[in-house]
């Protein structure tokens, strides 16, 4: 008879314990991939930090740090109730930060969440609440934000994040720079989308103690008025806003890109088939401003980009060739270069374009 076959549980092998880890220490850590052809020619590319490789993407950081604080200030009190407006990924992270520290979560959203999004988050235990009319002014940003106000006044205790507002959203990405410093040694060019203006200001400000020559280029979607361009339906989440968060630092970047829906499509599709790692809208706009960057600055230029998720979310939008025909997305290409404007308030982008004054209005 085998040793193998012998092996019973009166053998007196013995196995020492695995310690349990905890949940949050799944996050972090998260691995960087090289992008190179046929996005810039042989030799040239960038570095992109895949927290996609998060149970919940980017966002988990902020979310877990964000209510770590609050609890530790007394401003959440054990088992109240957190209340937040997201677009999907910020509640995923809240419904982790949730089960972590032993909080019911609801999040307001509105219809543009995709399915599975919802479905995850129900599935996690988090209540979705949402919002069924466009705010006339601030679109659904608003509208959410003004639902978020609405059920706090209901739940005495209740917790906002504020994702939009909050600095220590901007403290919860110190990890990451810290990360990618000890993985690249030297960076010279962070490319980052902007939403709450959270993770742009948080890396950036931890690396340019660091380097203090590297410059941060923002990346916005078409239709967004973070910059001071006018506020338009926009079919890309994650990236833009329709309000100004308080988060986004205008002054700590060196210029700002806006880039279409078509042309994110395009650099995730082409992502997925070249590189076997690809995300969602804002990994497909920062891939086609990275690229460039990588194409047009200096040989040997470190260029660092943050693929703030993975592509599980868009299988109905960005991957889905039917609704990609629906909204005229496939076979457009961005430009090998972008339009150039001066000022935000000189022209309106539709297309990917470029402004190295970044400001509010």
């Amino acid at each position: 008879m085998s040793s193998i076959s012998s092996f019973s549980a009166s053998s007196t092998i013995a196995f020492a314990p695995i310690p349990a880890p905890i949940l949050s220490d799944l996050v972090g850590n998260t691995p960087i991939c090289w992008i190179g052809e046929p996005f810039a020619p042989a030799g040239r590319g960038f570095w992109a930090k895949l927290e996609g490789a998060n149970p919940g993407g980017l966002k988990d950081r902020a979310a877990l740090h964000i209510i770590e604080r609050a609890r530790a200030r007394g401003e959440l009190a054990p088992g109240a109730p957190i209340v937040e407006s997201t677009s999907g990924t910020f509640g995923l992270g809240l419904a982790l930060a949730g089960i972590v520290y032993g909080h019911p979560v609801t999040v307001v959203s509105d219809p543009g969440m995709e399915p599975i999004v919802h479905r995850l988050l129900a599935a996690y235990g988090t209540a979705v609440e949402t919002v069924t009319a466009a705010h006339p002014v601030g679109g659904w940003q608003q509208a959410r934000l003004d639902r978020v106000a609405s059920l706090l006044a209901d739940s005495p205790g209740g917790y906002c994040p504020h994702q939009y507002d909050n600095p220590d959203n901007l403290d919860a990405y110190a990890g990451l720079a810290h990360e990618l410093i000890a993985q690249l040694h030297r960076i010279d060019v962070l490319v980052c989308s902007v939403g709450t203006g959270g993770h742009s200001a948080g890396i950036s400000r931890v690396l340019r103690r660091r380097f203090p020559q590297m410059r941060l280029i923002g990346v916005d979607a078409v239709g967004s008025t973070i910059f001071g361009q006018p506020a338009r339906p926009r079919l890309m989440r994650g990236l833009g806003s329709s309000i100004h968060p308080r988060n986004v630092a205008h002054s700590a970047f060196d210029e700002v890109h806006w880039v279409a829906a078509a042309e994110a499509v395009w650099a995730c599709r082409t992502l997925a088939a070249t590189h076997y790692t690809t995300g969602g809208w804002s990994v497909g706009a920062v891939t086609v401003v990275a690229s460039w960057a990588a194409r047009t600055l200096p040989a040997g230029t470190r260029i660092a980009a943050v693929f703030p998720d993975g592509p599980a979310r868009y299988h109905t939008t960005i991957y889905d060739n039917p609704w990609c025909d629906q909204h005229d997305l496939l076979g457009r290409p961005p430009a090998d270069e972008p339009e150039e404007i001066k000022h935000p308030g000189q022209a309106e982008a539709t297309r990917w374009t470029r402004c190295t004054t970044a400001v509010r209005a």
